[in-house]
C-alpha cells in the first residue's frame, strides 16, 4: 500500500470526512510532510471506492458548495489494519538490527 493511500485510510479512521478534511487531516498525520493536491486525492477516493475500501457517508451544502463526506468500509477497516501490522513488522525488523549496531554500555 503507498504512503497516501494509507495515510487517506488512517484519516477516515477517525470517522467520516469530507475532502478539505481528509486533506487536512493527511497533513497532520504526517506533520506535514504528506500534503495531497485536490485531485490527487479524489481519484484515490475514486479509486478506493471502486475496490471498496471507503464508501460515500453523507452530502452537505455549506454556503452553496457540495460537501461529499467519505468513510471506512469494513474492508477498508481490515485493510488499514493489515498494512498497519505490516509496517510494525518491518519497523520492528530495522530496530532490531540498529540495535545490534549500536556501542554496548562499558
Amino acid at each position: 500500500m503507498r504512503e497516501p493511500t494509507f495515510l487517506i485510510l488512517t484519516a477516515l479512521a477517525g470517522g467520516p470526512r469530507h475532502g478539505y478534511g481528509i486533506i487536512q487531516e493527511v497533513t497532520g498525520i504526517s506533520a506535514g510532510r504528506v500534503a495531497l493536491l485536490p485531485g490527487t486525492l479524489y481519484t484515490a477516493l475514486d479509486r478506493l471506492s471502486a475496490q471498496g475500501l471507503v464508501e460515500h457517508d453523507r452530502d452537505e451544502i455549506v454556503d452553496g458548495r457540495l460537501r461529499r463526506y467519505y468513510r471506512l468500509s469494513t474492508d477498508g477497516v481490515l485493510a488499514l489494519d493489515a498494512e498497519a501490522a505490516r509496517l510494525r513488522e518491518l519497523a520492528t525488523a530495522a530496530e532490531t538490527r540498529l540495535r545490534s549496531l549500536r556501542p554496548r554500555p562499558a
